[in-house]
């Protein structure tokens, strides 16, 4: 799945799920989603494709071995910072991204392609994608695979605009809080000395 694609159907899950209970989703909790959709790929890609550290750019994050391991880090950190709905909100991106990234050779029958998910219990499919993001890229083929992923996205965009837009106004307050937190920062010390 694209990276678009990742995100409008973890959107769509994800409010979802909160309409379920009664609430929209909000804030912080958005912004984690969004993160969280694309962490496995911003973490392998990378050490995979480029540095070349690890096999393919779908091995270390795209584990549920280590997705078991970043939950618990996740959870506990969320829960230190009081942020447990951003907390969890970014751990359903990262499972909605593997089972994304599952979807399409599970539908071909291709069951030996979604062995990255127990990696390195199980190797690595044969051949990797692509070893070059541009090559990566290259690949965009308007198929029903690429009609899905922007039925998805257009979608979310319709939920997110009917949800009142979550997510940015969380990011300039932290980024405002920040700020102030920074500039106050700077004059208390420059007052002592």
């Amino acid at each position: 799945m694209w990276p678009w694609g990742h995100v409008g159907a973890g959107y769509l899950v994800y409010t979802l799920l909160r309409r379920h209970t009664g609430e929209r989703p909000a804030g912080a909790a958005v912004l984690a989603l969004a993160v969280g959709t694309q962490f496995p790929d911003l973490v392998d890609k990378p050490l995979g494709w480029t540095v070349g550290l690890l096999p393919g750019g779908r091995s270390l994050a795209h584990s549920l071995l280590t997705t078991a391991v970043v939950a618990g880090l996740v959870l506990a950190l969320a829960r230190r910072v009081h942020h447990r709905m951003a907390g969890r909100a970014f751990l359903l991106g990262v499972v909605l991204h593997l089972l994304g990234d599952a979807l399409y050779p599970a539908l071909r029958g291709q069951t030996g392609e979604v062995s990255f998910l127990l990696w390195p219990v199980l190797p690595m499919p044969e051949p990797e994608l692509a070893q070059r993001f541009t090559a990566h890229l290259g690949a965009i083929e308007p198929g029903w695979q690429f009609v899905f992923e922007f039925l998805l996205v257009t979608a979310a965009i319709v939920a997110w605009h009917d949800d009142g837009h979550p997510g940015p106004g969380a990011l300039r307050h932290g980024a405002a809080r920040s700020f102030v937190r920074l500039r106050t920062a700077v004059r208390n010390r420059c007052f002592c000395v």
